[in-house]
């Protein structure tokens, strides 16, 4: 068995895959053609599977027995962005895009699942295959509900995310909390309309909406610790219909985003400030308010052990060790769900080359990966299934 030949022998294969998600993308729980292409994917491959909420796949790669279960979970959903890359298979569906690198994922899981099904007896243990719908609405909780942990219960899960801000060839991949947990937030303030003419016999929503999103982030940001990350971002505002009226409402929007040693402590503080912040501004200027939070991610956790395995995969991958940098970030990803209910990793691979124009962030209408990132992932997953399951000191021939 040679993992990096086998890889390499199915790269237009993988690419094949990732370019048809991209040309089809589907929204979350929406995604019921790609659940049909990894359906028949995984019956060509001969591998049982079940749907799970609403449009996911499960599918198990029984080894020898006994042993240990390792998950590997790739999220399928596309993002609502008009694509403008100019790609030939770019999306056709308008207002609808892979724009996060979710296809790469699917492509990487299915081919992955290839050729461990193929040298399933040279493993004791057991695959478990997560494809995820609606990632970017936190659809893992769904499948965790739904018991995709379990039966066989999930010792252990690897995630991968092509990651445009590092360079191809690298990885960013360290321990410990990686990515921030998001809180959301619903925001109206409310006041007492009137005209622009007579301001004294009105109540200025507008303003104390205006100061909200001065002066609330500095607020928070001197109660709590500076070297931990934290970042509150106001995404939308909605007042009046005329120029010449006061509203008395004003809607807003955004996200609270903290990567805290212990978000558990943290959480409710970081709350429960913000609460006080946006009551003491409001009074202040005789206003009303309701506010209402909506929890999306927690913080993602890497596993030292499981970080220790990808490092020798990636060793084995790139044929170096001197191409891992140390990663963090305020972005969500739900498989934090599963990171906090299972020892878990993921790994960032690098997707950024000038020269292949795949530079764009995330959620850009220009976004786009380098394609030879896909094999090292292919490779990347199959080397730490062996790993894990067979032992640090497991070989290949």
């Amino acid at each position: 068995m040679d993992i990096k030949a086998e890889a390499l022998k199915l790269k237009d294969e993988v690419i094949t895959l990732r370019r048809f998600f991209h040309e089809n993308p589907e929204l979350g729980y929406q995604e019921y053609n790609t659940q049909a292409k990894i359906k028949s994917y995984l019956s060509e491959l001969g591998l049982p599977f079940i749907e799970m909420p609403k449009t996911g796949v499960c599918a198990l790669i029984n080894g020898k027995p006994g042993g240990k279960t390792a998950l590997l979970r790739a999220d399928m959903d596309a993002l609502p962005v008009h694509e403008e890359t100019g790609l030939p298979y770019g999306s056709k569906t308008p207002g609808v895009m892979h724009a996060c690198g979710h296809d790469g994922h699917i492509a990487i899981q299915l081919v992955a699942a290839k050729i461990l099904a193929a040298y399933r007896d040279k493993f004791q243990g057991t695959v478990k295959l997560m494809f995820q719908p609606n990632e970017e609405e936190a659809g893992a909780l769904d499948m965790i509900q739904a018991g995709v942990l379990d039966n066989p219960k999930v010792d252990a899960a690897f995630a991968v995310h092509l990651w445009s801000p590092v360079q191809s060839g690298y990885l960013g991949l360290q321990a410990g909390p990686v990515l921030g947990t998001t809180e959301e937030f619903e925001l109206i303030i409310k006041g007492r309309a009137g005209h622009t003419a007579m301001p004294h016999e009105a109540c200025y929503a507008l303003s104390g909406a205006a100061a909200v999103v001065e002066q609330v982030p500095g607020i928070l940001g001197n109660e709590f610790n500076p070297l931990y990350p934290l970042a509150i971002l106001f995404g939308k505002i909605h007042s009046g219909k005329a120029r010449n009226i006061i509203s008395g409402r004003v809607e807003l929007g955004g996200t609270i985003r903290f990567l805290f040693p212990n978000e558990k402590h943290y959480k409710p503080l970081i709350l429960e400030a913000f609460d006080r912040a946006v009551k003491g501004i409001c009074q202040s200027r005789r206003l009303e308010y309701e506010l209402e939070f909506i929890p999306s991610n927690p913080s993602l956790f890497n596993d030292s052990n499981l970080v220790e395995i990808v490092k020798r995969s990636a060793s084995a991958v790139f044929g170096r060790n001197d191409n891992i940098e140390e990663f963090k970030s305020l972005a969500g990803e739900d498989f934090a769900e599963i990171s906090q209910r299972t020892p878990s990793v993921m790994t960032f691979i690098g997707i950024r080359d000038e020269e292949k124009s795949s530079v764009y962030p995330h959620h850009h209408a220009k976004f786009d990966i380098d394609e030879d990132m896909l094999t090292a992932g292919v490779e990347l997953q199959v080397r730490n299934v062996f790993d894990y399951l067979n032992g640090k000191d497991w070989c290949e021939t």
